[in-house]
């Protein structure tokens, strides 16, 4: 499992003094109000940025880091992923997962038979998408109760009972 989760992604500055335009990553845009630092990939190492203020604007988050002061020194931050310790993540309700845990199961009916490996969950308005790809298809399964049996992410293995005509 990563250690770090990925947030949100800087997508721009946001004025002249440094804030950064940042694209959410997550369920509850809300959760950056409890986010007091966060963590930057620069030549391969997690640098640590701690957060000075947090707004919001439409589906955007606008936060200021201490120390980043001007829109040049926000300017490098530009496409990098905010990042928190899996520990800082927020807790997630009975039988939720991060898509991030989900990625690279191996996900087999009922009966044993293998479909393939998670390969992305699509968000969509009503309920996820799980795209399960194996070397000869590609499989879009609805996430639904009703068809998700088990979700062992320890045993990294999703059971799941297919819908009629969905293979």
């Amino acid at each position: 499992m990563l250690e770090y989760i990925s947030i949100g992604q800087i997508v721009n500055t946001h004025g002249i003094k440094g804030e950064v335009k940042v694209y959410p990553l997550t369920d509850d845009i809300n959760r950056f109000d409890q986010v007091n630092h966060v963590y930057v990939e620069e030549d391969n190492e997690l640098k640590v940025l701690h957060v000075a203020g947090v707004k919001y604007i439409k589906n955007m988050v606008i936060i200021k880091f201490i120390g980043i002061d001007d829109v040049n020194s926000a300017e490098k931050l530009r496409n990098k992923y905010i990042k928190v310790h899996r520990k800082d993540t927020v807790k997630l309700p009975k039988d939720t997962y991060l898509i991030c845990d989900l990625i690279g199961i191996e996900v087999r009916t009922e009966s044993g038979e293998i479909l393939g490996k998670v390969k992305d969950v699509l968000r969509t308005g009503s309920n996820d998408v799980f795209v399960v790809k194996s070397d000869d298809r590609e499989i879009l399964i609805p996430g639904l109760k009703s068809v998700f049996k088990k979700i062992d992410i320890d045993n990294e293995e999703i059971i799941v009972e297919l819908p009629e005509g969905l293979v």
